[in-house]
């Protein structure tokens, strides 16, 4: 029986992280069957959470592609987040590994072999201006697929987190008929995702051998904000925010370092502690029950930066199918 017919959308899920886009197709209904990523750690924390699912660690390029397809059966929807640390501007001007960016081309061959009438790849922004991407356009719509590019905020989707990505959705019977709601009136702020006070150990903002810098971002927050009010310390970015952000607002993009630490007045003096990986992973929109209990919390927090907010994925997906 046609999967589709019978109520029942099969998901593949190839660059998988640790689950996040395949988080967000669940929600909208999708079994996801498959993923498959080249780190230990992200497929350990992906089988965590989808036990039933086939769980490959390996490069894709190594994957007996038949194989697989025996192991699976049939694929409706292909998920793909490529490699994209060689596509953002966070690398500065350090040369891009054009080896890493042409991984996208891998969401060709796979989607030429498993044959979903769906696809949703999610990238970085600046994705766009790769040489390759018009090509690999061309590509994907040689083999059946109909495009369209979406730019979506996280933000816009009940997540604390400005993180804006691009989505290319393809389906092979017509155009995406995509009506994708947002809730940009409702915007989440910073401290939605904080934990109560006390829950965590913090130390006192000025000690001996703090970084100049720190104090710089601390007296720049002070000159802008009312007498004691806390506010977040931001680190590796230039955007001219000063190097800090209110509490009031979504956070800005989390990436796979520690980026953010919480500044408090506890009455009697300034005290300081980065955000946690159970903040961060509500920062990026993951449920209660989804589980990162693998590796360190630098290994965790590496794969919360690298993931995909599962309440956008969500809204692409159940937008993309539900005239199936």
């Amino acid at each position: 029986m046609d999967n589709q017919v019978s109520g029942m959308i099969r998901g593949c899920d190839i660059f998988c992280g640790a689950g996040g886009s395949s988080a967000g197709a669940r929600a909208a209904g999708v079994d996801m069957v498959a993923g498959i990523d080249k780190c230990s750690k992200a497929t350990a924390t992906y089988a965590v959470n989808f036990p039933d699912a086939r769980v490959v660690t390996d490069c894709l390029e190594n994957v007996d592609l038949d194989a697989f397809k025996d192991q699976v059966g049939e694929i409706d929807i292909l998920l793909a987040s490529p490699e994209c640390r060689n596509h953002t501007c966070a690398k500065g001007s350090v040369p891009r590994d054009e080896s890493s960016r042409a991984t996208a081309m891998h969401v060709v061959k796979y989607a030429a072999a498993l044959h979903p009438r769906w696809l949703v790849l999610e990238n970085v922004i600046y994705m766009r201006p790769w040489s390759r991407y018009g090509e690999l356009k061309d590509h994907l719509r040689g083999i059946g697929y109909h495009l369209e590019e979406r730019v979506l905020d996280s933000s816009d989707f009940g997540v604390a987190q400005k993180r804006r990505r691009l989505f290319l959705i393809g389906d092979r019977d017509g155009p995406p008929q995509l009506k994708i709601p947002s809730h940009s009136g409702l915007r989440k702020s910073v401290r939605s995702i904080l934990d109560i006070k006390g829950t965590w150990k913090t130390t006192p903002l000025f000690r001996e051998n703090r970084a100049e810098a720190t104090l710089e971002r601390f007296h720049r927050a002070c000159d802008a904000l009312d007498r004691h009010a806390s506010f977040l310390i931001v680190y590796y970015g230039s955007d001219g925010s000063g190097g800090w952000q209110s509490l009031d607002r979504p956070l800005r993009t989390v990436t796979t370092v520690d980026r953010f630490a919480l500044v408090e007045h506890d009455g009697e003096m300034w005290r300081m502690r980065m955000l946690q990986v159970p903040e961060l992973k509500r920062a990026m929109g993951f449920s209660k029950e989804f589980r990162f209990d693998v590796g360190t919390r630098r290994d965790k927090i590496r794969l919360l930066g690298n993931g995909v907010c599962p309440p956008v994925m969500e809204a692409v997906v159940r937008s993309l199918v539900s005239g199936a």
